[in-house]
C-alpha cells in the first residue's frame, strides 16, 4: 500500500519541491503571472501530496501511540505484549518518518543551498534530530526514546501543510471558477439573420450574439437588442441583477435574466473584463505580504536560536551536573518543540481568507502589501469627476416664472430636447425620466450653432439654451429666474433657458452630479480620523463649490493630468501615507506615484495595471470597506503571530530547564502537545476574519438613510 502511495504521490512531491525551489531562488518575491492551469494542477499536487500522507502517517502512527509507555501511564491503558512487540515503535517510526518527514526534508534543501534557513529547515531538523536520537535509544535502551514525539510531530506537520495548500488552492480555485463562467459556445446571428453554434474563442469583435434567457453572457459586448436584467454579482459583487436596455454594456461570464439579448461583441480572449480579472487574481496570489515575509524571518531567526538554545542548554546542564544522556536529551528536546508549524500557518491562513472576503465584496488586490499598508492610511485623495461625481451632466435644480409648474418645464425642454445628443440634452431627458413627466411630441427641430435648440411643440416655437441664447430676443430675463441664475453660477453650475414664444419661462441648473456614496464616504473616512483630498481639473470655483458640499479638508484644483503626481508627491512631502482613489486611466500617474493606488471601475475597466487595488464597482464606500477589512485582518495576523511565537517563547526556556530548580521541566511530550494546542489556536482564530461585517449600515461614519441627500 505504501509503495502504491508513494508512486500516487511522487509527482505531486516533485512538484512541491520545483515550488519551494522556486521561491527560495527568488526570495519568495512575485512568481509573475504564469499559466493559469499550471498553477492550478500545481496546488491541488501539493495540496494531494499532503492529504494522502497526512492520513497514511496518521493510520501508521496509531500503534507507536499505543505501545508509548508514557501515553500508556498518562491515560491509564494498557496494551497487550508479544514477542517483536518492542520493534513496534522503532519500526513504525521508520516508516512514518521516511513516508511523511522525508519530503519535508528535500523541500528545505533550497533553503540550506541558498544559505537561508527558515521554516522549513527548523521543522527538518525537530524531525531530524528527534528520529536519529530515537533510533539510538534502541541501541542505547537507557536513553529515553522520542518515536511517539516524532510521528505526531510530523503527522501535526502534514496536516498544517495540508490546510495552508488547501487555502492556497481554494484561493486559486476562484481563477477557475471565473473561468467557468464564461460558456464554450455561443449563438452568433449571420447575415440573413440565422444563428449559428460557434465556440467562443471563434468570436471576434464586432460580432453580433444572441443571449438567451438564463445563458451566460459569451463575452464583453453593447446590448443592441431586447431588454433584460442580467446578474453581475460574480463580477461586481453587486446582488441585485442591473437592468440591460440598447446601448448598455454586458460583461463576458454574468448571467442574462428572462429577457434576451442581442449583443454586438467588443471584446473577447484575454481583453475581455473577466480576463482582466483573472489576471488580478493571479497576481494576488503570486505577491507575498509583507507580515508574512516578517514571519518567514522569524521562522530564520528561530533556527538560530533554537541551535543555540540547544547549545547553551547542553553546556549549562553539563556544568551543573555532568554530560550523560540526560543531557542529550535536554538539547534534543529544545530542538524539537522548537518545530514553528504554527508560525508557518499564522499569516497564510490569514491572507487566503482576507483575499476571499475582499473579492467577493468587489475588491481585487493586486498586492497584498498594499493591502496591509492599508490600515495605517492618514489621507484618502479623490480624483473628483468619475468618482466622486458621476462624471456626466445633470440637473440639479429648476427655476420657472408665475404659472408654470416645474413639471411642466421639464416636459417641454425634454420634448425640444429629444433629437439632440449634447450631454445638456441627455441630462434634461433624464431629470424627465426621473420626474415621470410625460412628453409632448415636438416638430421641426434645429440645432442653434453656439446657442441651443428649438423645435415646435404644440404649435409654440420653444427654444432651450444657454445665456448666448436670450441675445437674440429683445426681453430682459425675469428676476426671479435672474436670481436663480446668479446662485446656480455662484456654485459653479451651468445654467440654461427655456424660451417659449420669445418668453423666458424656466431655468435649469446642471452640474457633474455628486455621487451619494460620497457624501458617506467622507463622513466615514474623517471618523476613521483619516483626512480626505480632492484632486480635479476643473475651475477653482466649481472644485471648491463641491469640496465644500461634502467636507473635504484639502482641493488641489485646476490640475492637468500631467501633474496629479506632484499633488501626491506634495502631500507625501508632509509626511503623510496617501491612498490616490482615480479611474485609473486619467490618474494612472498619481495612482503609481501614492502609496496605496485605488482604481475605482464599473467592471470593465477592472485590469489597471497603475493601481495595487481595483474596486470593481463605481462606489466609493468600498475605500471604507477596504481600510475595514485591512485593520481586521492585520489584527487576526498580530493575534497569530503572538500565539505561534509565544508557545516557543514559553516552551524552549521549559525545555532547556530553566526552571528545573523548582521542579518544572518540560518534557517532549507536553511540548508536542503546546505545539499542537498552539496549531489549533492560530487556525481558529483566522476563520475568526470571515466574520467582520463589511455591510454598509455597519461601516463608521455611515447611516442609512430615509431618502436620497441631494446633489446640490
Amino acid at each position: 500500500m505504501l509503495e502504491e502511495e508513494a508512486e500516487d504521490a511522487d509527482e505531486a512531491e516533485h512538484e512541491v519541491e520545483d515550488q519551494y525551489e522556486h521561491d527560495a531562488g527568488h526570495g519568495g518575491g512575485d512568481h509573475g503571472h504564469g499559466d493559469h492551469d499550471n498553477h492550478g494542477g500545481m496546488h491541488a499536487g501539493h495540496e494531494q501530496l499532503f492529504r494522502r500522507r497526512f492520513f497514511v502517517s496518521t493510520l501508521l502512527s496509531i500503534p507507536v501511540l499505543l505501545y508509548s509507555e508514557t501515553l500508556q501511564d498518562w491515560l491509564g491503558f494498557s496494551v497487550p505484549s508479544f514477542p517483536g512487540s518492542e520493534w513496534i515503535n522503532p519500526v513504525f517510526a521508520v516508516v512514518v518518518f521516511g513516508y511523511g518527514g522525508v519530503p519535508f526534508l528535500r523541500m528545505a534543501v533550497p533553503e540550506l543551498r541558498e544559505r537561508a534557513p527558515g521554516m522549513l529547515t527548523l521543522i527538518s531538523m525537530a524531525i531530524s534530530v528527534a528520529f536519529v536520537y530515537s533510533l539510538a535509544s534502541v541501541v542505547v535502551p537507557t536513553t529515553a526514546a522520542f518515536f511517539w514525539e516524532l510521528v505526531t510531530l510530523i503527522d501535526i506537520m502534514l496536516l498544517g501543510h495540508w490546510i495552508e495548500m488547501r487555502s492556497v488552492r481554494r484561493a486559486s480555485g476562484a481563477l477557475d471558477e471565473l473561468a467557468q463562467l464564461i460558456p464554450d459556445t455561443a449563438e452568433r446571428l449571420t447575415p440573413d439573420g440565422e444563428t449559428e453554434e460557434v465556440p467562443v474563442s471563434d468570436l471576434h469583435e464586432g460580432d453580433l450574439v444572441l443571449v438567451r434567457p438564463g445563458a451566460n453572457v459569451p463575452a464583453d459586448g453593447v446590448v443592441e437588442e431586447g431588454d433584460s436584467d442580467v446578474n453581475e454579482a460574480m463580477i461586481t459583487g453587486e446582488s441585485r441583477a442591473v437592468s440591460k436596455e440598447p446601448g448598455d454594456e454586458v460583461i463576458g461570464g454574468t448571467i442574462n435574466g428572462d429577457g434576451s439579448l442581442r449583443v454586438r461583441i467588443t471584446a473577447t480572449g484575454d481583453e475581455t473584463a473577466l480576463a482582466g480579472i483573472m489576471r488580478l487574481v493571479e497576481e494576488a496570489q503570486g505577491s507575498r505580504s509583507r507580515t508574512q515575509m516578517l514571519a518567514d524571518r522569524a521562522a530564520g531567526w528561530l533556527f538560530y536560536v533554537a541551535v543555540t538554545a540547544a547549545a547553551v542548554t547542553a553546556i549549562a546542564w553539563t556544568v551543573a551536573t555532568s554530560f550523560d544522556a540526560a543531557v542529550i536529551e535536554r538539547a534534543v528536546t529544545v530542538l524539537v518543540i522548537s518545530c514553528p508549524h504554527a508560525l508557518g500557518l499564522a499569516i497564510p491562513l490569514v491572507v487566503a481568507i482576507n483575499t476571499s472576503l475582499a473579492a467577493r465584496n468587489g475588491m481585487l488586490v493586486r498586492d497584498r502589501i498594499a493591502m496591509e499598508q492599508a490600515l495605517n492610511i492618514d489621507t484618502v485623495m479623490f480624483d473628483k469627476t468619475g468618482t466622486l461625481t458621476e462624471g456626466e451632466q445633470g440637473v440639479v435644480d429648476i427655476g420657472t416664472v408665475d404659472g408654470v409648474a416645474e413639471e411642466d418645464a421639464v416636459a417641454l425642454a425634454a420634448a425640444v430636447e429629444g433629437d439632440s445628443e449634447h450631454m445638456i440634452a441627455e441630462a434634461v431627458r433624464d431629470a424627465a425620466d426621473e420626474r415621470g413627466v410625460t412628453t409632448p411630441t415636438a416638430a421641426t427641430f434645429e440645432a442653434l450653432k453656439g446657442r441651443g435648440v428649438r423645435a415646435t411643440v404644440n404649435g409654440e416655437t420653444v427654444y432651450v439654451g444657454g445665456p448666448n441664447l436670450l441675445s437674440q430676443f429683445e426681453r430682459d430675463v425675469p428676476p426671479r429666474l435672474a436670481d436663480f441664475a446668479e446662485r446656480a453660477g455662484e456654485n459653479a453650475q451651468t445654467v440654461v433657458y427655456l424660451v417659449r414664444d420669445d418668453e423666458v419661462i424656466a431655468a435649469f441648473a446642471l452640474a457633474d452630479v455628486v455621487r451619494e456614496s460620497s457624501y458617506r464616504v467622507v463622513d466615514a473616512l474623517h471618523e476613521l480620523g483619516i483626512e480626505v483630498a480632492m484632486l480635479t481639473g476643473d475651475s477653482e470655483d466649481v472644485a471648491t463649490a463641491v469640496a465644500g458640499e461634502l467636507g473635504i479638508d484639502t482641493v488641489f484644483a485646476e490640475v492637468l493630468p500631467g501633474d496629479k503626481d506632484g499633488k501626491v508627491a506634495e502631500l507625501q512631502a508632509q509626511g503623510k501615507l496617501v491612498a490616490m482613489v482615480g479611474d485609473g486611466v486619467n490618474d494612472a500617474p498619481a495612482l503609481t506615484r501614492a502609496d496605496i493606488g485605488i482604481a475605482i471601475g464599473s467592471g470593465t475597466d477592472v485590469a489597471v495595471q497603475s493601481a495595487d487595488i481595483i474596486l470593481v464597482q463605481n462606489n466609493p464606500l468600498d475605500v471604507v470597506r477596504l481600510i475595514k477589512l485591512s485593520r481586521a485582518s492585520y489584527r487576526k495576523m498580530q493575534q497569530n503571530l503572538v500565539w505561534a511565537a509565544g508557545y516557543n517563547v514559553v516552551a524552549i526556556p521549559l525545555a532547556a530547564g530553566v526552571l528545573a530548580p523548582v521542579g518544572i521541566l518540560l518534557s517532549p511530550a507536553v511540548g508536542a502537545l503546546l505545539m499542537s494546542l498552539s496549531t489549533v489556536i492560530v487556525a481558529i482564530n483566522a476563520q475568526f476574519l470571515r466574520r467582520v461585517d463589511l455591510d454598509l449600515p455597519s461601516l463608521p461614519g455611515v447611516s442609512p438613510r430615509a431618502s436620497p441627500r441631494p446633489a446640490d
